[in-house]
């Protein structure tokens, strides 16, 4: 089998270059994650979070108060399932935050994105990739490449590629054929070396190679893998009639109206 990190020192602390501030926040209730970074060179340290909860949003805004930082994105990878994201109320608490996500998950946001375009937080970017497939809209951020970028790159995936598994593909338009082939055509851009950060499952951290090498699904040819997420025969999310909804109106049923 493969070597899958359970833990990992740049998972709570800086990354390799100092450069970037960045933490992994787990939510227990739905097992999902989320992801501060900041760029910890710049006067104001801007900083995002990635697939916030709605449950954790006071622990995260009091995180980012206390490692100084300036809260300006709060960004999902795409519209989730199993929680409510907490991107409304964190914008209720800090007015002057945007959120973001693609624009072809169709959901309500300040800002859309589509494939190619850079999110920057000080002099660090992330680089949007289109990964459908677990669902119309899912997005793929991977910290930039450059001299002053992180290193290694970081690949923060959402639903559509965890650590030893993949999203489910039975619903919000969701096709095997188009996760594998998105999946499969970004993993080739990367060096196999590059992290992979997930929004669920039990592992913090993994890379390419070892996701291309001994994921138990996205590993197999593609027929087997596609007959793999037909029978998985997985029983209704608990939480989708109340979490989709909200979710396409940034979180906060109420709203819909302001965004």
């Amino acid at each position: 089998m493969g070597s899958y990190t359970t833990s990992s020192s740049s998972a709570q602390g800086e990354s390799m270059n100092g450069k970037l501030i960045f933490r992994q926040l787990f939510e227990k209730e739905s097992s999902t994650y989320t992801y501060l970074l900041a760029d910890s060179f710049h006067p104001d340290k801007p900083a995002l979070l990635i697939d916030p909860v709605d449950k954790t949003v006071d622990r995260d805004l009091a995180l980012a108060k206390e490692l100084g930082l300036k809260l300006i994105y709060a960004i999902n990878t795409h519209v989730h399932a199993d929680h409510v994201t907490g991107s409304g109320l964190i914008k209720t608490k800090v007015p002057h935050v945007k959120s973001i996500i693609s624009k072809a998950s169709n959901a309500k946001a300040d800002l859309f994105v589509e494939p190619g375009d850079k999110i920057y937080f000080g002099d660090i970017f992330l680089e949007v990739r289109a990964t459908p497939g677990h669902t119309l809209g899912c997005v793929t951020y991977v910290t930039g490449d450059g001299v002053d970028q992180p290193r290694p790159r970081m690949a923060f995936t959402g639903d559509a590629l965890l650590i030893k598994g993949c999203g489910r593909t039975d619903f919000q338009g969701g096709s095997s054929d188009k996760l594998y082939d998105s999946v499969h055509s970004q993993a080739r851009i990367y060096c196999s070396s590059e992290l992979v950060y997930t929004s669920a499952f039990h592992f913090q951290v993994s890379t390419v190679g070892d996701e291309m090498l001994y994921n138990p699904r996205l590993s197999k040819d593609k027929e087997t893998f596609k007959n793999i997420m037909q029978n998985l025969n997985l029983s209704y999310p608990k939480m989708i009639d109340v979490a989709v909804p909200s979710n396409m109106v940034c979180g906060l049923q109420e709203t819909k109206s302001d965004l």
